[in-house]
C-alpha cells in the first residue's frame, strides 16, 4: 500500500511517500481502507519531535512509528478475532493518536478505541477532522466544568481546536465570545459566536466584560494576561504548555491558593467521546471547518502550509479521489 513515510525528525522535507506492507487487524482491530485524513498540530509536533520530551514516547533518536496521522475516515476492509461491534463495508471515523498510521490507504485500529460509524450525509473528507482538534475541545470544556448559561471567551477561534471550541460551547447554550483575525469575522460569527473580537483591531485582554472561562485554544497568552477578565472563581484554561511550561505548574499553585484558577486537562478519548461528536456532527451542531485539501501524494506540502500557523480549521488529506460531481 501507499503511505506517507517518516524514518527521521526533521522538516516537511523528511516525510516521503512510499510502499509499504499492508497491515492486517489483530485480535480486536479493524482494518479500515481510509479515504480521508488530515494534517494537524499533533501530527507536526511528532514529526518534529517537539518539544523534546516527545522523544520519550516515539523514540530518542528516530521515530519509531515511521507512519503518523492521527485523523482517519474510511471503510471497514476487515475485522480481527472478537470484534463484533462493526462489520465489513461501515463507513467509519476515528482518532488514532499512539499507533498513529492514518496517512496511508490503509490502518489498522483498536475496535474499542476513539473509533464511530460516520454520520449519515457525511463525505468522508468532512468526517476525517471531525475528531482531533474537537477531543482537544471537549476535554477542555470537561476539565473546566462549563455550563449552560456561563459566559467564555475563546481566544484563537479559527483554529481545529478553536472553531471545535465555539460550537461545542454553542451546543451547550454557553454565551460565546471569540477572538480571531480581520479576515475570519465573518466565518466564526457563523459558527455561533455571541460576541467576535478582532485581535488586529483591539487586545481582547482589555475587554470590560468578564467570564467564566478563557480557553486560549492557540496558547499565546497567559494566565497572567488574562486573570483581569475572570470573574471571581473563573477558570483558564489553554491547549499549550506555556513559557516555562507554567500551564503544568500553575493549576496546583493557584488550587492551594484559591480564587481564580489555572486546569490543564488532559485529553479524553474513547469510544463514548467519538460517538458524542459524531451525534453533533449529525444534528448539525458540530460542523469540522475545513481550509485546505491535498492529495495524499502532496502532504509534504500540507505539513509546510499547517506549519505558517496560518490554516484555518484543518487541513485535509484526500488518500482516494472523491466521486466528481454529478
Amino acid at each position: 500500500m501507499k503511505a506517507a513515510v517518516v524514518a527521521r525528525y526533521g522538516p516537511p522535507d523528511v516525510v516521503r511517500i512510499a510502499e509499504v506492507e499492508r497491515p492486517s487487524p489483530g485480535e480486536g482491530e479493524v482494518l479500515v481502507k481510509v479515504h480521508a485524513t488530515t494534517v494537524n498540530r499533533t501530527d507536526c509536533a511528532y514529526r518534529r519531535a517537539y518539544p523534546f520530551f516527545i522523544r520519550f514516547v516515539s523514540g530518542i533518536a528516530r521515530p519509531r512509528r515511521r507512519i503518523l496521522g492521527t485523523e482517519f475516515a474510511g471503510v471497514v476492509e476487515a475485522v480481527g478475532e472478537g470484534v463484533t461491534s462493526f462489520a465489513v463495508g461501515d463507513r467509519v471515523f476515528g482518532y488514532n493518536e499512539g499507533p498513529f498510521g492514518t496517512h496511508a490507504e490503509y490502518v489498522a485500529v483498536r475496535a474499542d478505541g476513539m473509533i464511530a460509524t460516520m454520520p449519515e450525509g457525511t463525505t468522508f473528507a468532512e468526517a476525517a477532522p471531525g475528531t482531533e482538534g474537537s477531543h482537544y475541545a471537549y476535554s477542555f470544556i470537561k476539565c473546566a466544568g462549563i455550563e449552560a448559561g456561563q459566559a467564555v471567551l475563546v481566544n484563537g477561534a479559527t483554529g481545529a481546536i478553536g472553531s471545535a471550541a465555539v460550537q461545542l460551547l454553542k451546543a451547550l447554550d454557553v454565551t460565546v465570545t471569540a477572538v480571531c483575525g480581520t479576515a475570519n469575522l465573518e466565518l466564526v460569527r457563523g459558527l455561533g459566536a455571541d460576541k467576535v473580537v478582532d485581535y488586529t483591531a483591539e487586545d481582547f485582554t482589555k475587554d470590560a466584560q468578564t467570564y467564566d472561562v478563557v480557553f486560549d485554544a492557540v496558547g499565546k497568552s497567559t494566565f497572567g494576561r488574562c486573570k483581569p477578565l475572570l470573574k471571581p472563581g473563573g477558570t483558564y484554561v489553554s491547549s499549550d504548555l506555556g513559557p516555562g511550561w507554567q500551564n503544568v505548574i500553575l493549576p496546583l499553585a493557584t488550587r492551594i491558593r484559591g480564587g481564580k484558577r489555572v486546569r490543564f486537562p488532559f485529553p479524553r478519548s474513547g469510544q463514548d467521546v467519538a460517538r458524542h461528536l459524531r451525534d453533533l456532527i449529525a444534528d448539525g451542531r458540530f460542523r469540522p471547518v475545513i481550509d485546505r485539501r491535498y492529495p495524499l501524494d502532496e502532504i509534504a506540502d500540507a505539513y509546510r502550509y499547517v506549519e505558517t500557523g496560518q490554516k484555518i480549521g484543518n487541513v485535509v488529506i484526500e488518500v482516494v479521489p472523491p466521486d466528481p460531481p454529478h
